[in-house]
């Protein structure tokens, strides 16, 4: 047996979950840059906070270096599309991941020298939220070119377990680089993660780059090519739907997640605040656990009800939160929680990848995080007031419901139910 087709059999005996590492180089690239640069973003989400209290002790200034970051970030979402699907993708995540790593550098000399500012750092905080909102929809549409379809669901599935990993270690070396150091080295860890990826999307050369099914004559403005991405939904049930739908779900589920949460943790249960740090953990357990078993075969069959029932029984844990005082019972819920989102998350991503074209992918990502983003401040606006209204007991019970109802209604149409 020659080493060529030894090679080729060992390749062959690999498990599913781990084909996309063996037969993709490029796959390998793109995996392990995002997977450092998420690992240093964790860090730096956890540091953010403890370094605006120690400059400024505002909660106020705390939401205005995050609407600093949020607002350009959602701003620039319908033209960030049609850059994606006009310019190479791999050289545009290369330059917002250059540039981020030049901010992180500067946040953590500035910060190390003592001249850190509160609006300095909202200044550094618009820029990230610009580079932001070009890079996630050139890495959704750089993952549909390189995710293809011979490893599609575990490249996705095993994309978001190491996410998940990360965002559960980041957080702890975060604490403890703050702890042991200062907060300013943390900023400079995330600009060396950022520095790997960039060195990582290097490997990706044929990959970033568009290439055009039909060649159209008619020319159209900038302003309709930026929402381009709205026909080529509209043009599937499944698409527009459920991107319509979530505009609602997702003000719901993340303002019991972000809001009404850490309320019911500290207030209504008095645990003591590493409770609501281990709770929360278990969000990010049950997602790892849906990526690993999605994983595992190559495709899912009824893709359309594994992925709103996925929805539906995280609602159902909601509802029974404010009713469990035990810490391990309210984990496992939390658990059970992050894995039906994950397996809405992972049904999602792939049916995109499936049914968009590779050159229109930037301006369909880009309506989809619209969708996603734009309405959530509002949402947290209103959870707030909702729970300060009505009680957070009350508010959680009545956003768990108008979940499952959502859901209820949206099963409804015969194209979401038996997608598959």
């Amino acid at each position: 047996m020659t080493d060529q087709t030894s090679n080729i059999m060992s390749k062959r005996n690999v498990p599913q979950f781990f084909k996309p590492l063996y037969h993709s180089r490029a796959f390998r690239a793109l995996w392990i840059g995002n997977t450092l640069s998420v690992f240093g973003s964790s860090i730096t989400g956890i540091i953010i906070p403890l370094l605006v209290y120690s400059l400024t002790q505002s909660t106020v200034a705390m939401g205005f270096v995050m609407t600093a970051y949020m607002l350009p970030n959602v701003l620039i979402l319908p033209f960030a599309g049609i850059i994606v699907d006009k310019v190479n993708r791999a050289k545009l995540m290369r330059m917002t991941d250059i540039v981020r790593c030049a901010m992180a550098f500067i946040i953590m000399s500035l910060g190390m020298s003592g001249q850190l500012t509160i609006h300095l750092l909202s200044g550094i905080a618009i820029v990230l939220g610009i580079m932001d909102g070009l890079f996630q929809p050139a890495f959704s549409a750089m993952r549909a070119t390189v995710f293809t379809q011979d490893i599609r669901t575990s490249a996705n599935a095993l994309n978001q377990l190491s996410i998940q990993g990360m965002r559960l270690l980041g957080p702890a070396l975060g604490g403890m680089i703050v702890t042991v150091w200062s907060a300013p080295i943390g900023f400079g860890i995330d600009g060396l993660t950022y520095l790997v990826s960039f060195i990582c999307l290097l490997f990706l050369t044929k990959e970033g780059e568009i290439k055009k099914a039909v060649t159209d004559s008619k020319k159209s403005s900038f302003i309709r090519d930026c929402f381009g991405g709205i026909e080529i939904i509209k043009q599937n049930t499944w698409l527009w739907v459920t991107i319509l739908a979530f505009c609602f779900i997702n003000i719901c589920t993340t303002g019991i997640t972000v809001i009404i949460i850490p309320w019911l943790m500290n207030v209504h249960h008095h645990f003591p605040s590493y409770v609501y740090g281990l709770v929360m953990s278990g969000q990010a357990v049950g997602a790892a656990l849906a990526a690993f078993i999605f994983g595992m075969r190559q495709t899912w069959r009824h893709r359309g009800l594994i992925a709103y029932l996925g929805i539906a029984i995280g609602g159902a844990a909601f509802m029974i939160m404010p009713f469990v005082p035990n810490p391990s019972i309210l984990t496992l819920l939390m658990t059970i929680e992050g894995l039906g989102s994950m397996s809405f998350g992972l049904v999602w991503e792939t049916s995109l990848q499936d049914l968009v074209a590779p050159e229109a992918f930037g301006r369909v990502a880009s309506i989809d995080m619209l969708g996603s983003f734009a309405l959530i401040p509002v949402g947290y606006m209103f959870t707030g007031w909702f729970a300060s209204a009505i009680g957070g007991v009350s508010a959680m019970l009545v956003l768990s419901c108008l979940t499952l109802l959502l859901i209820a209604i949206v099963l409804c149409i015969p194209a979401i139910r038996k997608f598959d």
